[in-house]
């Protein structure tokens, strides 16, 4: 590309006028996050984050701090399942276990892997996990894998059961970074982003569910 031509496109693209439907805001420290905000009121936040997780073949069961466990409990019974994958050390695992007569057998992750990887793989028909967020924008969950609640729960079981408060939907990517403070304390490692169940387009380009993953995602947003 000669001089000339570059300084012609240069020239166009400072000519063209911003398109401010939104308000751009960026990191409040050195500036390298981008993006951008939306007025959204947590009605709007929760009636988005619905709509896409349902256009992805999710579902989505409302809740409130005090009916969580009923609607988790009518989930597992709905689904008739026979077995239920949750930890007993996490805040929210402790109120199952705490009340384990309400639901299926409850299994435990507490031992390496390769100690039980044909039950976990062949005999657990779903896993519960909390959440560390999600985004409203794009339907996503935002998933911290831990000791307590390791990856394989999230990703091997059929039915993956997760629980949202709706105080953590953020209305962008963007958002949820500045507020968890990602940028200032270093992007984390064991982050997962999850819009919906697995699904993939890799045979002959045709999009086709449960293929690598969970079969169904289920969305307790509380």
């Amino acid at each position: 590309m000669s001089n000339t031509a570059r300084a012609n496109i240069l020239a166009r693209l400072k000519e063209t006028p911003p398109q401010p439907s939104h308000t751009s805001y960026s990191s409040p420290d050195k500036g390298r996050l981008g993006g951008v905000s939306y007025a959204w009121d947590t009605a709007e936040r929760v009636r988005r984050f619905t709509e896409r997780m349902v256009a992805v073949r999710a579902e989505v069961h409302h809740a409130t701090p005090e009916t969580w466990l009923d609607v988790v409990s009518q989930v597992c019974a709905a689904k008739g399942l026979s077995n239920l994958l949750v930890s007993p050390e996490t805040v929210l695992g402790k109120q199952i276990h705490a009340q384990a007569e309400r639901f299926p057998a409850l299994k435990t992750y507490d031992q390496p892997i390769e100690s039980w990887k044909q039950e976990l793989f062949y005999g657990i028909d779903a896993a519960f996990t909390g959440t560390y967020g999600g985004i409203a924008e794009t339907g996503t969950l935002i998933v911290m894998p831990s000791i307590d609640e390791p990856r394989l729960m999230s990703l091997v079981p059929p039915v993956h059961i997760a629980l949202l408060e709706v105080d953590k939907l953020y209305t962008t990517f963007a958002e949820a970074v500045q507020v968890q403070g990602w940028v200032q304390a270093g992007m984390p490692t064991n982050a997962l982003l999850i819009s919906g169940p697995s699904k993939s387009a890799d045979i002959e380009q045709t999009l086709a569910y449960g293929v690598h993953g969970p079969k169904e995602l289920v969305v307790v947003l509380v």
